[in-house]
């Protein structure tokens, strides 16, 4: 659409719907009109800051309303947030940190160690003096997503990405200030952000959770005036393992990605008449690329294209290949990262079926997706061969009825096993979620000619058991 000056979504939806519901966190309740008030105070804070057009703040911090009035003045003042994953370590964080070219980190009081001169949050009162808009192709967030190295690479997105994003949910769930979407996706994952962002634009409510807990999801999930959400399938059976009784019939929709749902999680959730919907997405494509449609779901496939959005699915040598057919999934539209180019080449694999409904038939080579979380297994292995007590290393994923998948080393020891002593130097270094569920032991790894890891061959029995 080009470049455009927007007005801030806030401040929009407070001149609409000013006592409307903005956010709900821990029982306490912001109107758009005090939304609005918050996100002024914040620009006049980040001007005092000197922050700009150009820059970026780095964020690390569970979810709290002051991340979003800060992400929004930030956004009017042209400037970038780039939110960190609070389950990192401090070792996993420092690289993120200097990669990111942050002017400073803001931090929770709880996490604030864990990266060296983090600021606590402030708490500013001055409002602005002038009100900001939004650039429509400047940087609105960075987000860190791993590549098949495991190396983190930051996918900048735009405010027209997160824009696209909402009017391509719009296209499937419509758009009305009477939604009301519960958030226990992290606000540093995309996911949180785009339904964020989402609602500002609509001038609906936000119910923020801190983080995820089940039986409190699956009460808030009952009362009247949720109607939407979107969760991890981990998150949706542990919600479902705590719910006896059927959900409220003004629930609307409740998107699942981060992983395929599998049929007996859908017909356990509709058993309960949870409207779920299965989604396929990636930070790079600031969130949802298909969706199942309301009426037509059926936990088959992970949906047609959202509106506004192509998916095409090509073999090894790029062209474009027939209905039913397994390749590289690709995606084209507003909603995917400038850095990108004209198509988004995913790694995915998928196929399309006659009605364009796309099945994920493998995510990213190597990729282990545990929990909704992403696993790169070259990032474990580089810690797990920093310890000194293994000669060679491999992981690969396992199925897990809770996280859908887990880690597990193969290790070709140096000398006699240690595991407890590995098992520290892993959790000292990598996020939880990374660490190993078990080592298994090998006089050693499969490799071609070249010296290249066989992973295919890692999987066989003689290798896990």
């Amino acid at each position: 659409m080009g470049r455009v000056k927007l007005p801030c979504p806030v401040a929009s939806a407070a001149a609409r719907f000013p006592e409307r519901l903005a956010v709900e966190f821990d029982g306490q309740r912001s109107s758009w009109r005090e939304a609005a008030v918050a996100v002024s105070r914040w620009e006049r804070w980040l001007h005092d800051e000197e922050i700009g057009p150009g820059d970026r703040v780095a964020t690390l911090s569970w979810n709290r309303p002051e991340l979003l009035w800060l992400w929004f003045a930030l956004g009017r003042r042209g400037a970038s947030m780039i939110p960190l994953n609070a389950r990192l370590t401090p070792a996993e964080l420092l690289p993120l940190v200097d990669r990111s070219k942050a002017r400073f980190v803001v931090a929770d009081a709880s996490l604030q160690e864990r990266v060296a001169g983090a600021r606590a949050f402030p708490s500013p009162t001055v409002p602005s003096e002038k009100e900001g808009g939004l650039d429509s192709e400047a940087e609105l967030a960075g987000l860190f997503t791993s590549g098949t190295t495991g190396t983190p690479s930051l996918i900048p997105l735009t405010v027209q990405n997160f824009l696209a994003s909402h009017e391509a949910n719009a296209g499937n769930l419509g758009a009305s200030e009477t939604q009301c979407w519960l958030g226990t996706l992290p606000l540093f994952h995309v996911g949180g952000l785009a339904m964020a962002f989402r609602c500002a634009v609509m001038g609906a409510g936000l119910v923020l959770e801190r983080q995820f807990e089940a039986l409190r999801v699956a009460r808030l999930l009952r009362r009247s005036d949720v109607t939407h959400g979107s969760l991890v399938p981990t998150a949706l059976l542990r919600v479902l393992d705590v719910s006896g009784e059927p959900f409220g019939e003004r629930l609307e929709a409740i998107l699942i990605g981060g992983g395929p749902m599998g049929a007996a999680l859908l017909a356990s959730a509709r058993s309960l008449s949870l409207p779920v919907l299965q989604t396929y997405g990636l930070t790079e494509a600031c969130s949802q690329v298909t969706t199942e449609r309301r009426g037509e779901a059926d936990g088959t496939t992970a949906g047609r294209a959202l509106a506004g959005l192509e998916v095409q699915i090509v073999d090894a040598e790029g062209r474009v290949v027939m209905p039913g057919v397994v390749g590289e999934i690709r995606v084209k539209g507003q909603t995917v990262t400038p850095a990108a180019g004209s198509w988004l080449a995913t790694k995915d694999l998928g196929s399309l079926d006659e009605r364009g409904r796309l099945t994920v038939h493998a995510r990213r080579v190597d990729l282990i997706v545990s929990g909704g979380e992403n696993v790169y297994p070259a990032e474990i292995e580089a810690v797990l061969r920093e310890s000194g007590l293994v000669d060679d290393v491999a992981v690969v994923p396992v199925a897990d009825d809770t996280w859908g998948q887990v880690p597990v080393a193969i290790v070709v020891w140096k000398g006699p096993p240690d595991e407890a002593a590995l098992f520290a130097f892993a959790r000292a270094r990598l996020a939880g979620f990374k660490v190993p569920r078990r080592l298994v032991a090998s006089a050693e790894l499969p490799r071609n000619a070249s010296g290249k890891l066989l992973r295919h061959a890692l999987m066989a029995p003689g290798f896990l058991s």
